[in-house]
């Protein structure tokens, strides 16, 4: 099992969703999706709270990296910040929660159409025809999404990342050893072939 942590709005989990399934596949290994309110695990663990950061910070890996990337994995991605992207994360992040074992594909969905559509994923409408589109019941993951086990286990999954030194999106564990940002894929890969010496 891939232990996943990282938010429903985040550019590199968007950049490494298709290779996190294609590796987890390949494995024959489960994804366990543990969506977290992003902002309290930086403010908590990283100290590089967002708007903090240089000019040049942001111009390199909020924009020329993020688009390198995005020619690597062959996505298409909107060539500016997201207009909806500090919208609040219970809704998208809860409804992946909700979604159980189809939150590989409806999780892969709301990044997508959220940094390729420049989608408001906290829009119910919009969540639900996302849902929808999947052959699955937009309304039902709505309201199951905004319950309240739903919602204690999208703070339980905050809360777990800060105690284990998570410090942004998205972030993987194999076999309780972390993995930062997509571009560690290769190395989750290698570690679910063979652990890396402690």
């Amino acid at each position: 099992m891939i232990e996943y942590f990282y938010s429903a709005h985040s550019a590199y989990a968007y950049l490494g969703a298709w290779e996190l399934q294609r590796i987890a596949d390949d494995a024959g290994w489960r994804i366990d999706h543990r969506p977290i309110d992003l902002n309290p695990v930086i403010d908590a663990t990283s100290g590089d709270a967002f708007g903090s950061r240089s000019p040049a910070h942001e111009d390199y890996f909020f924009g020329r990296d993020m688009f390198r990337w995005a020619e690597v994995r062959d996505l298409p991605m909107i060539r500016h910040r997201p207009t909806y992207h500090d919208n609040a994360l219970a809704l998208p992040n809860g409804m992946i929660i909700a979604a159980g074992p189809d939150a590989d594909a409806l999780s892969r969905t709301i990044l997508q159409i959220h940094w390729r559509d420049d989608a408001n994923i906290a829009d119910e409408p919009t969540l639900r025809r996302a849902a929808d589109s999947l052959g699955l019941d937009g309304a039902a993951l709505i309201e199951a999404a905004q319950s309240d086990p739903v919602q204690a286990q999208h703070t339980t999954n905050t809360r777990e990342a800060i105690q284990r030194s998570v410090f942004g999106s998205p972030t993987y564990f194999v076999r309780g050893d972390m993995f930062y940002g997509q571009d560690r894929l290769d190395l989750v890969a290698r570690a679910i072939a063979k652990p890396f010496a402690p």
